[in-house]
């Protein structure tokens, strides 16, 4: 190598080092935007294709994410890095076959490797194949006893399987996971709060730590905190400030950290389970455990008047939050609900608060009838009233499924394939959690097609019975 290619190489690689320190931190742009420019001098460049490919995963393109590894690997056969992403990319995607064949070649080729290891277990467990699975968790954490992702995966299995002795357990490690160590508290100078009765007057904190739909769900334990402490602090997100003011037992909820007051112990609002030590035959299920504001519930009674009495009122909500890690696999397009526009007893009212241009696209041309509130939904206390004046909501998998199970409103879940932990195993149908939830499952991953045609039968069935 000359002087000058190796000067060349040499800046190659401190540039890609820019890009993956951006992409560590998040600046997906930035990292992007180096990538392009290295790609430009350099276009079969392995690394940055790579890294372009994981970027676009990240940010929901998996189209994309599949063709830059896929280049990438071609250009660079031998980096097992390469071939782990495009594994990921493939999961990610439902090619699931495809996925297991790589997922086995990477660990085949480096088979101490935690990582690798890692990503073969996820691919198992997107297969239903759990005793594989953990066979792949096991033999990581023989390598590295605290690795949290294997710890973790290991719980989603066991509470998914009802083992939820030995799921909490393993559930706790999700808090030394990367994208919870992102979302750190400041240092906290009390101690975790272990489900003990407080001394006479002593305060617990509870932190609402992880999205929208597990504080939903999890807020149903804030009575069982209150009956054995002092008083009892809430420290949540303002979209649901109001909501958990409904629930009994809480004093204060403060939604900035620095306003919370001194207290005598704290516990993570996700740790509860594990507190009480919750079996399949103890999940408090006192429903409805929030209530939305009698005010608006009125006042979205009376905006609802003047809709056909002989219509059923079904709410539609299609597409969760896009920071979700699952969300790609867990959403569908407004299109995809094409079949659901036709009922003619039904009024379809749209629950969703963020609409895409594609989605505003689709509803202009084949939803004439959909009636779209998103502009009206300021928070979840604001959805739920509406909710509450609903026969019924169609949900995917989202917080906006769980607050209707909180205020116990008839609800049913179209779930992708693998599902969360919480929905269990097929073919349940019903949730421990929400009674007046019924589940609608894919029969394999990525298939919303037979979801909605049996979603958009059941209702036909519904309005000829008349019940």
């Amino acid at each position: 190598m000359t002087d000058e290619a190796a000067t060349a190489a040499s800046e190659r690689a401190a540039r890609l080092k820019q890009a993956q320190a951006a992409a560590r931190d998040h600046r997906f742009g930035e990292a992007d935007g180096i990538c392009r420019d290295l790609l430009a001098a350099y276009p079969d460049y392995a690394p940055a294709l790579g890294l372009r490919g994981s970027i676009a995963a990240s940010q929901g393109d998996l189209k994309l994410s599949v063709e830059l590894l896929e280049t990438a690997v071609a250009a660079q056969p031998a980096n097992l890095g390469l071939r782990s992403a495009l594994c990921d990319a493939y999961r990610m995607s439902c090619r699931l076959d495809e996925a297991l064949a790589l997922a086995e070649r990477v660990v085949r080729a480096q088979p101490n490797h935690v990582g690798y290891m890692v990503n073969l277990a996820k691919v198992h467990s997107d297969r239903g194949e759990f005793d594989k699975a953990l066979a792949a968790y096991l033999a990581v954490l023989a390598m590295d006893p605290d690795d949290a992702n294997a710890h973790f995966g290991i719980g989603q299995i066991l509470l998914t399987r009802g083992e939820f002795r030995a799921g909490w357990l393993e559930y706790e490690w999700r808090i030394k996971l990367e994208e919870h160590a992102r979302s750190r508290l400041p240092p906290i100078k009390a101690p975790i709060w272990n489900g003990m009765r407080m001394p006479k007057g002593g305060r617990v904190v509870l932190i609402c730590d992880q999205g929208f739909g597990d504080i939903l769900q999890f807020a149903r334990y804030i009575p069982m905190v209150a009956e054995r402490c002092g008083e009892l602090v809430i420290a949540s997100a303002d979209e649901v400030k109001e909501l958990l003011q409904s629930v009994e037992g809480v004093d204060q909820i403060f939604t900035k950290w620095a306003d919370v007051p001194g207290f005598s112990s704290y516990c993570l609002l996700s740790t509860l389970p594990y507190v009480f030590g919750t079996e399949l035959e103890t999940i408090p299920a006192s429903i409805p455990y929030m209530r939305p504001d009698a005010v608006r519930v009125a006042r979205w009674r009376e905006r609802l008047a003047d809709l056909p009495a002989a219509k059923r009122r079904v709410g539609l909500f299609w597409s969760g939050r896009t920071t979700h890690a699952n969300n790609l696999r867990r959403s569908v397009a407004l299109a995809d609900l094409r079949p659901l526009a036709s009922l003619r007893d039904v009024q379809l009212i749209s629950i969703q608060k963020s609409l895409t241009s594609v989605d505003r696209a689709a509803m202009a041309v084949d939803w004439p009838d959909l009636i779209d509130f998103s502009a009206e939904l300021t928070d979840f206390s604001e959805t739920a009233a509406l909710i509450a004046n609903l026969d019924l909501l169609i949900t995917v998998d989202s917080a906006v499924g769980h607050l209707a199970g909180a205020i116990g409103a008839p609800a049913w879940l179209m779930l992708a394939s693998p599902s969360d932990w919480r929905w269990m195993l097929p073919p349940r149908e019903d949730s421990p959690w929400y009674p007046t939830i019924r589940l609608f499952r894919q029969p394999h991953p990525g298939c919303w097609r037979d979801v909605v045609e049996r979603v958009r039968a059941e209702l036909e069935t519904v309005k000829r019975s008349g019940t």
